[in-house]
């Protein structure tokens, strides 16, 4: 933080208001003082070839994190962020990073990012999209826009995402909702993955967006299907209780014969706390058979997103408990195997001695019995 390069940069970000944290330390400090070791940079000083360079003072690029949409962007838990610059062989790169709070937050802030036309892979970090003259990836919790940099490029940052922070337990958790969406006639780089009513419609959401009270925990797919019958529009949604989606669903069942031609034969299903909904040029029946091949894994659902915070305590603690049973399971053997043996040596050794095999029991006495007569007195 102490460099030029990273000062510009974190003036360039807080324009675009993504120091969320930030503001809530500063708020909390008014009634307490708490100290805590500092967190290590979000980028490196240098990475592979590349070093460190002065700081960027011209304007902000076209391509910028800081153009997202702040309310947007905030749906998706920002951290902290940073911007360095970095130089190789005459040529220079501007690296914009954010960190979010788990590694959800950065897969929708990616998909608010990521523009249409970038080819999309995974290269680098856990998905990448190059285009715009920038590579932009994901690693983890993080979000990383690379300005300056090709497709040729990608092997040279793979430093870079190797050195980003690493996310532990669940919050490093790929989300579940975009693996639901098929991947048969899907139009690359147009899903978009939503965590709040602002994300969704900035990423063209079909549905009205307040409607869908995507505040109470909720989440939304939008994809975009092409092929010989036209085009068509997947929106799937998963709540945290099935209440909620049927509310959702009836709502959407309500709306639908009101919102226009591309709705006309629309199909929308639930399943538990999953709603379903296939709108555009395909027929009813089309549609219809695209929202029945959409299944909530219940297997890897309960696991990921509805499972207690103490399920894996709770499998620690049944997984001591089995391997101390079989520990004391196996001394226990151990002893009765090594008493055999010790008996049966024994008596194999006295046998070879021309003795009987088990010997009479021996006692052994202090003799304490009184070896004196008892003391007489006069008068007895």
């Amino acid at each position: 933080m102490r460099s030029m390069g990273v000062r510009g940069g974190v003036r360039v970000l807080m324009a675009a208001g993504v120091f969320a944290a930030g503001f809530a330390v500063g708020a909390g400090a008014q009634s307490a003082v708490q100290l805590s070791e500092p967190a290590a940079p979000l980028l490196p000083a240098s990475f592979g070839e590349w070093k460190a360079a002065a700081a960027h003072t011209g304007d902000v690029p076209a391509y910028s994190l800081a153009n997202a949409n702040k309310d947007a962007l905030e749906e998706c838990g920002p951290q902290r962020s940073q911007v360095a610059d970095y130089v190789r062989g005459g040529r220079s790169l501007h690296v914009e990073a954010i960190e979010f709070g788990d590694r959800t937050g950065a897969v929708s802030a990616f998909t608010l990012v990521e523009r249409p036309g970038m080819r999309v892979g995974k290269e680098l970090g856990s998905s990448d999209a190059v285009g715009e003259g920038a590579v932009l990836f994901t690693v983890g919790s993080s979000l990383v826009l690379v300005n300056g940099a090709t497709e040729q490029d990608l092997a040279s940052l793979k430093p870079l995402a190797l050195g980003l922070p690493k996310v532990p337990g669940n919050k490093g958790v790929a989300p579940l909702l975009p693996t639901l969406a098929p991947g048969e006639g899907l139009v690359v780089g147009s899903l978009r993955y939503a965590l709040g009513p602002e994300t969704y419609q900035i990423e063209g959401g079909v549905l009205p967006a307040h409607s869908l009270e995507l505040e109470k925990s909720g989440e939304a797919v939008t994809a975009l299907y092409s092929d010989k019958r036209g085009k068509e529009t997947l929106t799937v949604l998963l709540y945290p209780t099935p209440n909620i989606a049927g509310q959702i669903t009836k709502s959407i069942q309500g709306a639908l014969p009101g919102m226009g031609a591309g709705f006309g034969s629309a199909k929308v299903r639930r399943e538990g706390p999953l709603v379903v909904l296939a709108s555009g040029g395909w027929a009813a029946e089309d549609a219809q058979r695209m929202v029945e091949t959409i299944h909530l894994r219940q297997d890897v659902a309960m696991n990921k997103v509805f499972a207690p915070a103490f399920e894996t305590e709770v499998v620690k603690t049944y997984s001591l408990l089995t391997s101390i049973a079989v520990l004391s399971g196996v001394l226990m053997l151990a002893a009765v195997l090594l008493g055999l043996f010790l008996g049966v040596g024994r008596a194999s050794f006295r046998v070879m001695r021309g003795k009987p095999a088990a010997a009479e029991p021996e006692f052994l006495s202090l003799h304490l019995a009184p070896q004196n007569k008892a003391p007489t007195f006069d008068g007895q």
